[in-house]
């Protein structure tokens, strides 16, 4: 294991990759570290976007991460729905937003 993979995952991702009733992910910490940089560094990236939108829009801040989320559950996106949650979880986090509320979350 290279020394730049021994981060700390945040206990919220690793729960990604683990089965219901069990206790170890079903993959690689390696492979995990590697999806979590990736959302990590999407998140980030998105943090300007996001404000920007809601600035330009005059939307609010719920309709902001809606619309981001909807973006990332597109195949193209590089995210699964999972990452895709955790990734605008992670975002509202960063702008100090409230968190994306299931009644506005698409399809619920």
């Amino acid at each position: 294991m290279s020394p730049e993979s021994q981060f700390e995952i945040p206990p919220s991702f690793i729960a990604l990759y683990l089965e219901p009733g069990r206790i170890k992910p079903h993959a690689t910490r390696d492979v995990i570290a590697a999806r979590y940089e990736f959302c990590e560094d999407l998140a980030t990236m998105l943090t300007e976007h996001a404000a920007d939108v809601k600035g330009d829009l005059k939307v609010t801040e719920q309709d902001v991460l809606v619309r981001i989320h909807r973006g990332l559950l597109a195949e193209a996106s590089g995210v699964d729905p999972k990452e895709a949650q955790w990734v605008v979880t992670r975002l509202a986090e960063l702008l100090n937003w409230p968190r994306l509320t299931s009644s506005s979350e698409p399809g619920t």
